[in-house]
């Protein structure tokens, strides 16, 4: 399942670096990442619940709600390829809140989908260096970092109520702020301590030779004539667009059941753990037996999770259950095929290709976002989540299928 060991640079004056320099820069670059996902993913984390409140408050209608997710994430998907096409090249190197104003406050929105952008290709970056056996459980341990920054950051209107009644800023500005401030440290880190790059350290990244096809056709080149990374597409684009869709009216869903923001917070930050805690677990079962059964365990929690939802929509408790085991499923299938995807593709488009997928994946949860909240207003929680089950289905018969082919092979 793994790919061979990159032992080549393919730059024209790449050197070859001995595997025990490798070995030190490894390291190097896993502390700052661990570092910074930490840190990043704190003021990232603010956008799913305390945006979506916001929005809600600031507008006066639940389906705005939506939009305030979709802001963040469609800057991510807009940025995915870019900031992929950059790496490939040169290496990986808040009044809204307190005025009420509509359009900074989905500006705002949008640039926090810069910082999602840049934490979503760290985990790529862990992947670098690592040997073929560890490239999983590398890239699982960036994910499974992040599970502290992204449960405090859901939980900021705590902090940003001292902070309010300190200086006169809503709780909503004041989480902002402390948001705004943890990504730019996290920012300065990158910046300083990742030295030297992975990426050029490698020799993954070259410019476009004279007479080859653009990055962008050279990506879906390669999806076309890659099944194996045709699989781990759709898998990531599955899990994203699902949880993105229930993750985002949840705390809508809780309000209006009489839910206060702190049981929205908490609620949230179960979820992330879901989505976090696992990720070494899911890294070490894919190196270990492959990314499809872990991609099928996936599914199936994630189908357990939706059917909760569908089934107990007006129980606290069942829906918390629902959320927490939405976020578990969604470790599994997206942690493996992203492994999946990293194994797959070539090393000439690896680092484009990474951004496309994570642009893809954004722009998928953008649109689930973006329809998930009129869905919400017209119909149900329960309908919302017998439509995401629906959404399994391609997914489902396709593992189904390749299981039966390797049983009867």
């Amino acid at each position: 399942m793994s790919e061979p060991e990159n032992t080549a640079g393919t730059g024209p004056t790449t050197s070859v670096p001995a595997r025990a320099a490798i070995e030190a820069v490894q390291r190097r670059t896993m502390i700052v990442l661990v570092i910074t996902q930490i840190v990043g993913t704190v003021g990232v984390g603010v956008a799913p619940s305390i945006g979506i409140l916001l929005a809600g408050a600031v507008t006066d209608n639940e389906a705005w709600a939506g939009l305030a997710r979709t802001a963040s994430t469609l800057d991510a998907a807009l940025l995915g390829l870019p900031l992929g096409t950059l790496a490939a090249r040169r290496g990986r190197r808040v009044a809204a809140a307190q005025w009420s104003l509509v359009v900074p406050l989905f500006a705002g929105l949008l640039l926090i989908g810069v910082g999602l952008a840049v934490s979503l290709q760290s985990r790529f970056a862990a992947t670098d260096l690592a040997r073929p056996h560890h490239k999983a459980r590398s890239l699982a341990l960036i994910v499974w970092v992040g599970t502290l920054g992204s449960v405090l950051g859901p939980n900021l209107g705590v902090p940003g109520e001292l902070i309010g009644a300190a200086t006169g800023l809503t709780v909503y500005a004041a989480a902002f702020l402390i948001a705004a401030l943890c990504l730019a440290l996290a920012g300065l880190i990158v910046w300083v301590w990742l030295r030297p790059d992975p990426l050029l350290f490698g020799g993954q990244a070259a410019a476009p030779a004279a007479g080859k096809p653009g990055r962008i056709r050279q990506v879906l080149a390669e999806l076309r004539g890659n099944q194996r990374a045709r699989v781990a597409v759709l898998a990531i684009l599955t899990a994203q667009g699902v949880m993105v869709a229930i993750m985002t009216m949840t705390p809508v869903h809780l309000t209006h059941h009489g839910g206060s923001i702190t049981l929205v917070g908490i609620t949230i930050s179960l979820h992330i753990v879901g989505m976090y805690a696992p990720a070494p677990l899911v890294g070490l079962i894919a190196d270990r037996y492959g990314h499809r059964p872990a991609i099928s365990a996936g599914l199936t929690i994630l189908t357990a999770s939706l059917l909760i939802g569908a089934l107990k929509p007006d129980d606290t408790g069942w829906i918390i259950t629902s959320l927490i085991l939405l976020g578990i499923g969604w470790s599994f299938v997206n942690v493996a095929g992203s492994a999946l995807f990293n194994a797959a593709v070539s090393a000439e488009t690896r680092a484009s290709s990474q951004g496309g997928v994570d642009a893809l994946s954004n722009l998928c949860g953008a649109a689930a976002a973006f329809a998930s909240g009129p869905l919400l207003a017209v119909s149900s929680f329960s309908l919302l989540a017998v439509l995401a089950l629906i959404a399994l289905l391609p997914l489902a018969i396709l593992m189904a299928g390749r299981a039966l082919a390797r049983q009867s092979a």
